[in-house]
């Protein structure tokens, strides 16, 4: 194979992946495209082995998470981007092995911080009890 006849073969295999809408192995899942192996799901793109997600995109083995994209084994995360084996995250971006956290970009195992600042468990709680209000989310 040369490299004109890979790059043409890797450029359709992209595209077909893509552009993949069925649902492969997934149970319960409603609004979902391209969800693989995973279970009651809704309004995901291209999420494999999730379970109880919504509205989540190119995520794979999570669960309780959602409006969140890129995520790898998280759970109970919302609203975050291209995090990986963490919890409880909101609003956080490229954080790894963390607990948690609230707005929070690039830490990796910390726990019980908002904006990348640590605070006890109690202050953490009462804090974002506050940016939930202000903030008006759910």
């Amino acid at each position: 194979m040369d490299r004109a006849s890979f790059e043409s073969a890797y450029r359709k295999l992209l595209a077909a992946h893509a552009g993949r809408t069925a649902n492969t192995g997934s149970i319960g899942c409603e609004r979902c495209q391209g969800a693989t192996d995973c279970t009651f799901c809704s309004d995901c793109k291209q999420v494999s082995r999730c379970q109880y997600c919504s509205s989540c995109e190119d995520c794979g083995d999570c669960t309780h998470c959602d409006r969140s994209r890129g995520l790898t084994a998280c759970r109970h995360c919302s609203e975050c981007d291209r995090c990986s084996e963490s919890a409880y995250l909101v609003r956080c971006v490229g954080c790894t092995g963390c607990n948690y956290c609230f707005g929070c970009v690039g830490l990796s195992r910390q726990d019980f911080h908002i904006l990348n600042e640590p605070y006890d468990r109690q202050t953490y709680f009462a804090m974002v009890a506050a940016l939930t209000r202000e903030l008006g989310r759910r």
